[in-house]
């Protein structure tokens, strides 16, 4: 059994987190962290929780959860995820980290996107991105992984395989992408109260949306060449679930069913991954590990429409996949 610690388990992420690890055959979560005074038992943060999991949450430092976990799943902010995480990298834990502290490779990327130093910088560039479908071969043997964003899996998954192909320009990318409000995390904000957000639709970040250089720099890697893209995220008025529509200016000659065929060939193998027909809508995939994918071809541009439950595929779902990838188990186990 793999003894198991989550760091700042009080939030949404979280709480899908232990869900389903309590599915996993060979997991065994032993660490809750987080500040909250007088160590709460978890299902007072987490009634879903009451008599499945008999933790309390505890303030404890690096030394404590390294003394008491082979792996810990970091859920803090950016910046206070890197000053735990690195502790526990350092005394052999293995880390799947769900903030963006690593997932660039440029220091002063991250510090023009975050405003922030990084305490541990002399590991950007060499932690896997964790997106199984293209990294599994570096993500198993990592000590760290890099999980990657809600919006960036939707959007990356959807571009890659039309960018490695050579189906598209690397210019004129656009990822017009729509959240629930979960994305926005459980600490409470005047956008995301509930008489401000319902029935209500809107933009926000236009421009400078922390994700954007995520998804340029791996799509770059697909494309074989620098790729800057316009991301433009959206709230919408549900719990949960991403839908992403990318546009693209096809090169010469493609046709709709060379992009289809495409992505039905890069994601043959991978089980989350679906190529469909029809225009996939979040309902197909909330709750799920899945990421459905179709593509059309319309007055001269590519159109890809991307869907993912960000509260799993997006994040804890990702994460457990990564978990099973760095210790050999199936990478379907207690996502299916």
């Amino acid at each position: 059994m793999i003894r198991i610690g989550i760091l700042g388990a009080t939030g949404y992420t979280a709480l899908e987190l232990i869900k389903l690890l309590l599915r996993h055959p060979d997991a065994r979560i032993t660490a809750l962290t987080s500040r909250q005074q007088g160590e709460p038992h978890v299902a007072s943060v987490h009634p879903a929780l009451t008599g499945r999991l008999d933790l309390p949450l505890r303030d404890l430092n690096p030394e404590q959860v390294a003394a008491e976990c082979d792996c810990v799943f970091s859920c803090l902010p950016h910046g206070a995820s890197a000053q735990a995480v690195k502790p526990l990298v350092d005394a052999g834990v293995r880390v799947v980290d769900f903030s963006a502290d690593y997932r660039l490779n440029d220091l002063a990327v991250y510090r023009q996107w975050y405003e922030q130093t990084h305490c541990d910088a002399e590991r950007l560039g060499r932690i896997p991105y964790g997106l199984p479908e293209l990294f599994a071969g570096q993500i198993a043997p990592a000590p760290l992984v890099a999980n990657p964003g809600c919006y960036p899996t939707s959007a990356i998954l959807a571009m890659w395989p039309l960018l490695k192909n050579g189906l598209v320009e690397s210019e004129g990318i656009i990822f017009d992408s729509k959240s629930g409000v979960s994305g926005a995390g459980r600490t409470p904000k005047l956008t995301t109260h509930f008489p401000e957000c319902n029935e209500s639709f809107s933009a926000y970040n236009v421009g400078r949306h922390r994700h954007n250089p995520e998804i340029d720099q791996v799509l770059g890697t697909a494309a074989g060449q620098p790729v800057e893209t316009i991301f433009t995220p959206h709230l919408v008025p549900m719990t949960r679930g991403i839908l992403t529509t990318a546009y693209g200016v096809p090169t010469q000659g493609v046709t709709e069913p060379q992009l289809m065929d495409a992505l039905r060939t890069t994601y043959a193998a991978q089980t989350f991954v679906q190529i469909v027909d029809y225009l996939p809508a979040t309902k197909d995939v909330s709750g799920t590990n899945f990421c459905q994918l179709t593509a059309r071809l319309v007055r001269g541009r590519v159109i890809v429409i991307s869907c993912i439950d960000n509260l799993i595929k997006g994040a804890s779902g990702a994460a457990v996949q990564n978990f099973n990838w760095m210790y050999g188990f199936p990478e379907t186990t207690a996502l299916l």
